[in-house]
């Protein structure tokens, strides 16, 4: 369904959520079933991932945006091997596809909330899809351990939206703590992240979507757990902050809500107005 808003209010950047989808998520404890490393398992995952699900997405992001990957290059030398990758979570339909054609030729798992697994009758396939919800309990998170790390072994990239809400055609990057980063330095596997922006196009209505591919980054080994984490992080948020400037329409306009109380306190009538126009411009 097209998100038909203009303009989105907001109070905290960290926890907003503005998905239009209302889902009530199944829990995620010590029964879910992430996969194995069975034939069967890869062989249905193939069918899934590969011959289903790949012609449709290829065909869905070229149709409505245009979709094109910039620097993709940069992963070629890093193939052989696992890899993390980093996004900016602005798409609820393409979020989950543009993974798949970052880290071609390789196999991609995404760490996803539990409602992308929790919609009715495609939940289970998106755990074909490659779909790694965050777990609910201890238990559950050391089955979540373990599958990553035997997805790690298999030499699959795995993806992580690190500003965690999906906040529909933000054209900049919103903070995000360092928490996600712990993962490559455990593995010692390199990171890349990738920036959506939208441009517009001059006979639609729809923007144009360009995924920008930088990297790699490499902790610093040097240096304890926890600062390694946060290196790496602010690596990646000050390359996404760059390439985020590249945005040339803004579909959605997010403003602040304390911002526009405190506007309109000594302001009244047109001239708020105006001031809170000006506010959105400064604050997209």
């Amino acid at each position: 369904m097209a998100d038909k808003r203009k303009v989105i209010y907001y109070t905290d950047e960290l926890n907003d959520e503005f998905s239009t989808m209302k889902i009530t998520p199944i829990p995620i404890d010590e029964h879910y079933d992430y996969g194995s490393d069975s034939f069967w398992w890869h062989f249905r995952r193939f069918f899934f991932y590969r011959v289903f699900a790949m012609p449709i997405a290829w065909c869905y992001l070229k149709l409505k945006y245009h979709h094109k990957i910039i620097n993709r290059a940069v992963t070629k030398p890093y193939q052989k091997g696992a890899f993390f990758i980093f996004g900016n979570h602005t798409n609820i339909l393409c979020d989950p596809l543009v993974p798949t054609f970052v880290s071609l030729p390789k196999s991609v798992y995404v760490i996803v909330h539990p409602n992308n697994v929790s919609i009715p009758h495609i939940g289970q396939k998106m755990r074909l899809l490659g779909a790694l919800p965050l777990p609910d309990n201890f238990a559950a998170a050391k089955n979540f351990m373990g599958t990553m790390g035997m997805r790690v072994a298999s030499k699959c990239a795995i993806c992580i939206y690190p500003e965690a809400h999906i906040w529909p055609f933000y054209t900049k990057i919103r903070p995000f703590g360092d928490t996600s980063f712990k993962y490559p330095v455990q593995y010692k596997t390199p990171v890349f992240c990738f920036t959506n922006v939208y441009q517009k196009r001059r006979f639609s209505k729809n923007p144009r979507m360009l995924t920008y591919i930088d990297g790699p980054f490499f902790a610093d080994e040097s240096l304890p757990s926890k600062e390694q984490r946060k290196a790496l992080r602010d690596a990646v948020y000050q390359k996404m902050c760059e390439r985020s400037a590249l945005n040339t329409v803004e579909m959605i306009q997010y403003i602040k809500k304390e911002t526009v109380a405190t506007d309109t306190t000594n302001t009244t009538g047109a001239d708020a107005a105006s001031l809170g126009t000006m506010r959105v411009g400064e604050t997209k």
